[in-house]
């Protein structure tokens, strides 16, 4: 059986999926699940550019990738590589992904919102799920996506994004935290969608992706390392997302760092992320979220496969 990889390449964090066979086929393993957090949109909001040490730092991460895919017989030029929210951004990105395709055979696709939002839908389900009553939210560095199998929608607040432009003291003062929720509570009920949840099924759910979602759930869980499986399914209450936000507000990052569940490159940008979470589930209405590990690179795979069919 033929190896297959996609890399989900964001503002924060860059991840790889290798396997054999495709998602929701019989046969499909999962070879290597990777993530690093880069930070390749650092000061991309502020400035329009990628810095030169983001960039090194994300080249050096897909370098070790392709090395890793290569070992166990893949091939870097045939990898779905996607770039998301911080590349549609940065004015530099086209030279920035030149130099990785010549340096590592990985040939990135700048997708768009609505691209993002639908790949992560379709990823993101875990078995069990019925599409049709599943609202995946995706709350990456630089876009939160909102899907379902009907529509959705992509909004420009992500956690590096809104703890660049609001959260800058360590630990965050009344003002910064006040500042970046009511900038979030704008964003989403000066955008479509309140109107898009009313046209919903009042039995629909929400299912959290990336991240955010699953440092919190580590967090929950208090996991000294990351096991999807414990993860995936899990299921936290608004009032359980509004605990962890309330307790990250008053933690400097370095105590965010020592709690379990939280690894170093996630500590900073915690509680912007789980903000726009809580504040999603407040104003849309949802009193619960189930948690998964998939996502995008599950979905542009998947893609694959329905575009073969």
């Amino acid at each position: 059986m033929s190896i297959l990889s996609s890399i989900d390449l964001g503002t924060n964090t860059c991840l790889m999926l290798v396997c054999e066979g495709l998602p929701g086929k019989t046969g499909f393993r999962v070879i290597e699940d990777l993530a690093t957090v880069v930070r390749l949109g650092q000061g991309v909001d502020l400035h329009r550019r990628f810095q030169p040490e983001a960039m090194q730092r994300t080249l050096s991460c897909l370098k070790h990738y392709s090395e890793r895919l290569r070992a166990v017989g893949g091939d870097p030029t045939q990898t779905i590589a996607v770039a998301t929210s911080g590349s549609r951004d940065a004015q530099n990105s086209p030279e920035f992904f030149e130099t990785v395709e010549k340096q590592t055979g990985f040939r990135f696709q700048r997708i768009s919102g609505d691209e993002e939002a639908r790949y992560t839908h379709l990823g993101g389900l875990l078995d069990g799920m019925q599409p049709h009553l599943t609202t995946v939210i995706d709350i990456g560095g630089g876009s939160t996506e909102f899907k379902t199998s009907s529509g959705g929608m992509s909004v420009d607040m992500g956690s590096v994004r809104y703890t660049e432009r609001y959260l800058k003291n360590n630990p965050v003062t009344d003002e910064e935290f006040w500042n970046c929720q009511q900038a979030i509570d704008s964003a989403i009920l000066h955008s479509q969608l309140p109107r898009w949840r009313e046209s919903l099924h009042e039995d629909n759910r929400l299912c959290a992706v990336a991240g955010t979602a699953t440092t919190l759930a580590g967090w929950f869980l208090e996991l000294e390392k990351f096991d999807a499986e414990k993860i995936d399914g899990l299921v936290l209450s608004r009032g359980d997302i509004h605990r962890q936000v309330e307790e990250l507000k008053w933690r400097s990052i370095q105590e965010r760092r020592s709690l379990a569940g939280i690894e170093e490159g996630r500590a900073d940008v915690l509680l912007a992320g789980a903000l726009i979470l809580w504040r999603s589930m407040e104003l849309l209405n949802f009193n619960q979220v189930i948690i998964s590990t998939r996502g995008l690179r599950y979905g542009v795979l998947q893609m694959r496969r329905s575009n073969s069919e």
